[in-house]
């Protein structure tokens, strides 16, 4: 082993603080962002790093180690994410003052080491990364609260589900087909359906594809997680939002890419600041039709880039298109995957934010190309989606029951969004400023400048309110806090008892 604090000619001076903290060791099989990773880790639990120590720049510690910047940029955003370093802009990066409660609480009494798996065996490689993979949207969901569903990120209007009519299709398909459903399995997806996918994405969302480009998933967790393992190799960098969806970070993390956070901004992902961060990156992990968290719609000129950006470097777009149905201002923008003449795009959509996340039903739109690598990522997977869900599905699409659906459902959460503005307006005046949005199934209410929002979350949820802090979604961006309120769950009556716990819990 060699402590790297050592200087070697040719390098740059040891930048100061940190890398004292960081010993690699050249014969272990641990790749090296991880060790870097875990020696940061240790420093800050064994308080050599205290809390807001600034760590240097990850270019200098690359130059001072001799890695690649890459290298750096995954240890430091696995860090960012996990809750240990924050980013501040135009400053740099320092250890959280605020720790991971489970940090705080080592520090007081030690936790219990956890029982070794059958035969004394130690987790993999690839295990401990799946197992250091967190979301705070990936948390069993709990019953509501006092307030119902409010404000619940991500969830659809449960209430309207249109349970009488998918009953009905229910019955009828399994008294026509179920001794052909019970033996059926496609890998693929029931063809029925992908008919039914592919004419509603050519028609509502201007994607350029065939039945035989859809390809069935569990959901749009898996259809990252199918996109990662056919076309990242463990280290590969890849370009994330930033603030993003955390759930598409820890696929990746899972699977042993770095993600490379990129800073959005009233354009949408910022693809020149990509290009200055990891050029060479796999991947880049998009919501371009309304970017989650903060809902903004990616330009023309920055569409176009994303799409320079793939052809020249032979990387992929990763399009999760996860919400776009629901827009109030005019028709739903055209996916950025219609505008790829050499099939760059790798489209995701999901049937969770329109009917339920119970489903568990989605697509991918792939290249020709890729797939038969697709499907056979997907039969190890799981072998095939749930054939009777599938053909009730396609029945429900090819009937008009979807597409009345998603009007209904428009109109629906456009009144309940304008209801939740009111309500704030009335009650949260100097607490929390919440504007509406042209699209999407939440709002950002904006918490005024010093508050933490990771506070003012857990005292709305003390009070019986769920809600996001954006200081969540965040790796190296920094700036105002804010909390997401979903509302298309909430029926209009139990918006304004929402409202009032959250003021008593901002006040």
């Amino acid at each position: 082993m060699r402590k790297t604090s050592a200087r070697r000619p040719g390098r740059a001076a040891a930048p100061a603080g940190a890398v004292t903290a960081v010993v690699l060791d050249p014969a272990s099989s641990a790749p090296l962002h991880r060790q870097v990773y875990e020696a940061l880790r240790g420093a800050i639990f064994a308080g050599r790093l205290r809390s807001g120590s600034k760590l240097p720049s990850t270019r200098a510690l690359a130059a001072h180690l001799g890695l690649s910047r890459n290298t750096v940029l995954g240890a430091y955003a696995q860090l960012l994410a996990e809750g240990y370093l924050r980013g501040r802009i135009g400053s740099g990066t320092y250890v959280a003052d605020a720790l991971p409660e489970h940090l705080l609480l080592a520090g007081r009494e030690p936790a219990p080491r956890p029982a070794p798996p059958p035969g004394g065996a130690a987790l993999s490689r690839r295990g401990a990364l799946v197992a250091s993979a967190a979301s705070p949207f990936r948390r069993a969901s709990s019953p509501p609260g006092p307030a119902g569903l409010a404000f619940q990120v991500g969830a659809p209007a449960y209430d309207a589900y249109p349970a009488a009519a998918w009953g009905r299709l229910m019955s009828r398909r399994w008294d026509r087909s179920w001794r052909a459903l019970l033996p059926r399995h496609e890998p693929q997806g029931y063809a029925p359906l992908r008919r039914a996918i592919a004419d509603y994405l050519v028609t509502a969302r201007g994607v350029r594809c065939t039945p035989d480009q859809v390809i069935v998933v569990s959901g749009a967790q898996q259809a990252i997680s199918l996109a990662a393992e056919v076309l990242l190799d463990p280290g590969d960098p890849v370009w994330v939002e930033d603030p993003g969806y955390t759930a598409a970070r820890s696929a990746l993390v899972a699977a042993g890419a770095i993600p490379v956070p990129v800073p959005v901004d009233g354009e949408g992902l910022d693809v020149a600041a990509g290009a200055r961060a990891s050029a060479p990156a796999r991947l880049a992990v998009v919501t371009p039709s309304h970017q989650f968290p903060l809902g903004v719609t990616m330009s023309p000129g920055r569409r176009l880039a994303l799409l320079d950006w793939a052809r020249s470097s032979g990387g992929w777009v990763f399009e999760d298109d996860y919400d776009s149905e629901f827009r109030y201002a005019g028709r739903p923008l055209a996916a950025l995957q219609g505008l790829s003449p050499d099939a760059r795009v790798i489209y995701a959509g999901t049937f969770s934010k329109v009917l339920s996340p119970s489903l568990r039903l989605g697509y991918l739109v792939v290249p020709e190309a890729l797939v038969d690598a697709f499907v056979a990522a997907k039969v190890l997977a799981d072998v095939s989606s749930p054939p009777l869900e599938q053909a009730v599905l396609a029945d429900f699409m090819a009937e008009g029951y979807f597409a009345r659906h998603v009007r209904r459902m428009r109109v629906l959460y456009e009144r309940r969004q304008a209801a939740l503005v009111a309500a704030a307006g009335r009650e949260l005046a100097g607490l929390l400023e919440v504007p509406p949005a042209p699209a999407g199934m939440h709002l950002l209410g904006w918490l005024p400048a010093g508050r933490a929002d990771g506070v003012a979350a857990e005292r709305a949820a003390a009070n019986g309110v769920r809600c996001v802090a954006l200081s969540e979604l965040r790796v190296d961006t920094a700036g105002r806090g804010a909390l997401l309120l979903g509302y298309a769950a909430v029926p209009e009556d139990e918006i304004d008892e929402g409202v009032r716990r959250l003021r008593t819990a901002l006040r």
